[in-house]
């Protein structure tokens, strides 16, 4: 299936199997807003839940918070967002299009990626198992090339970017002759910059309302935090504090379905250290998040790092975790090595001391921040795009499968009574009754018993349990795999165990 193709049809599975809707669809939605329907309200339930349990519950020097979305208005302009949250934008005179600069410039620079990535598929299937890729990759003259092209290009937006060289950027889109993505025209505006964050009032009457914002990521919450949290759990550093939530950008150039929306929810970490040990603690995230992603088993292939050589004026290393969505290796996750920017921007700006007192050092000092920050609904699309899948089965019949990691699928089991008679239904209804105080099962009745495994296969439920005339005389039932499609007998009284197996957190994050 082609890319495009393959997005196409995650957006429709999304909707069709109840995992994602348009916002106030009746009313023709809303642009770069949704809502999470009745399976995808559960798999956000349980990749959250996920991030929570390895984050917090595997580190006993991390803990969480859930801070308000609503902050005083002076935290805003302590953290830079007031002055400096901007993107670039340019628009299209012809097709009335805006974009943001960067992405049209990246997307460019990935181009270049794809057709070295080509040279190097080429020459595995020419080579065999013979082929060397790190020869090849350092000695191809077309590969050498094209990946210096690129990174030319992504160091010349950097510079321009860092100095606030708009007309430099434009320049550089025309000169690489990019074109709008939609109708080709290569008629553009000048780039200028707007700022992403949502206003609101606080206050009975406009006259006296204060102006505020909704929060745009969820990190300052936890750095005006720091101390409570320090003291009143009698933390030592390092340490960590934990938060999911929402957050709000005033993104004009949303897109790519839940990739990029104006209401969207972050799982966040900052871990507090020693100044001077920073570096270290961010290596050990770098790979320590790493490893929480390949648990789930999508490939090592699809992730790699990017390595920030264009740093933030507070950060000192920063690297992400990079995906390969349907439309391409997209970021998913931020390591970021802060300093003690965060930190002594809030002291400065409430006058109050944000330190901690080393007792092994016997001094005092603003600690240095390494964060971890994911999207839930990137982690979430990441998911949803790897696991849909189309097979050819043996007797040449196509199946739908939404193969989901076991740990992460809404349902865990759908109970099917063979017939709906003979007593079939009450028994599959009491297997319900029992699994439900453990796990999230749905009784499904409707249908011819292949159709329904059909239909819970493209939903991403595990397992389907059929109860049959034989479970009437020996108390076993069929368990069926969604994945290998493989079935056995099993006692109705060892199916929890069964389930458990396969869906414990022990097994899948150790």
């Amino acid at each position: 299936m082609a890319n495009e193709d393959l997005f196409k049809k995650v957006i429709s599975h999304a909707k069709e199997y109840g995992y994602i809707f348009a916002s106030s669809e009746i009313y023709d939605g809303l642009s770069a807003v949704y809502d999470y329907a009745q399976n995808g309200v559960e798999l956000k339930k349980n990749i959250r839940e996920y991030w929570w349990r390895s984050m917090v519950y595997m580190h006993q020097n991390i803990v969480g918070i859930d801070a308000a979305i609503l902050m005083h208005p002076t935290t805003w302009k302590a953290s830079g967002h007031v002055d400096a949250f901007n993107d670039p934008l340019i628009d299209n005179k012809d097709s009335k299009k805006r974009y943001r600069a960067d992405v049209l410039i990246e997307d460019h620079a990935e181009k270049l990626e794809q057709k070295a990535q080509k040279e190097i598929t080429k020459a595995k299937k020419r080579f065999g198992e013979a082929f060397d890729e790190e020869q090849f990759v350092s000695t191809n003259e077309r590969v050498l090339r094209y990946r210096k092209e690129k990174q030319d290009i992504l160091d010349r937006m950097g510079k321009s970017l860092e100095k606030e060289d708009l007309a430099a950027v434009k320049a550089l889109i025309e000169e690489l002759e990019i074109a709008d993505p939609i109708t080709g025209s290569k008629n553009w505006t000048d780039v200028r910059q707007f700022n992403l964050m949502f206003g609101t009032k606080l206050g009975a009457s406009a006259e006296s309302a204060t102006d505020l914002y909704l929060r745009p990521e969820t990190a300052q919450g936890i750095f005006v935090n720091f101390l409570n949290v320090q003291k009143t759990g009698r933390m030592k550093i390092p340490f960590g504090i934990a938060q999911t939530g929402k957050a709000f950008r005033n993104e004009i150039v949303a897109r790519q379905f839940i990739f990029r929306m104006r209401e969207f929810e972050q799982m966040e970490m900052q871990f507090f250290v020693r100044p001077g040990d920073e570096i270290k603690w961010y290596e050990y995230w770098k790979e320590t998040r790493l490893k929480w992603h390949l648990s789930l088993g999508m490939g090592k292939e699809n992730y790699r790092f990017h390595d920030h050589e264009k740093l933030a004026h507070y950060a000192n290393a920063a690297a992400d975790i990079e995906f390969n969505f349907p439309f391409g290796f997209k970021e998913l996750e931020g390591i970021h090595s802060r300093t003690d920017y965060d930190l002594s921007q809030h002291e400065k700006f409430s006058n109050k001391k944000l330190q901690y007192f080393d007792h092994e050092l016997n001094e005092s000092y603003v600690p240095y921040v390494v964060e971890t920050s994911i999207g839930l609904d990137r982690m979430f699309l990441a998911v949803l795009s790897h696991s849909l899948q189309e097979e050819t089965l043996e007797d040449g019949s196509e199946r739908t499968v939404l193969k989901l990691p076991f740990i992460l699928a809404p349902v865990k089991a759908a109970v099917l009574p063979l017939l709906k008679k003979d007593g079939l239904p009450e028994i599959a209804q009491k297997i319900v009754d029992d699994l439900q105080w453990d796990y999230n099962v749905i009784y499904d009745e409707k249908d011819a018993v292949g159709r329904r495994y059909r239909r819970q296969d493209a939903a991403g439920t595990p397992y389907c349990i059929t109860v049959d005339h034989q479970t009437k005389e020996d108390g076993t039932v069929t368990i069926r795999n969604r994945d290998t499609m493989e079935q056995e007998r099993v006692a109705i009284e060892s199916l929890s165990e069964k389930i458990k197996d396969t869906i414990s957190f022990k097994k899948w994050l150790s």
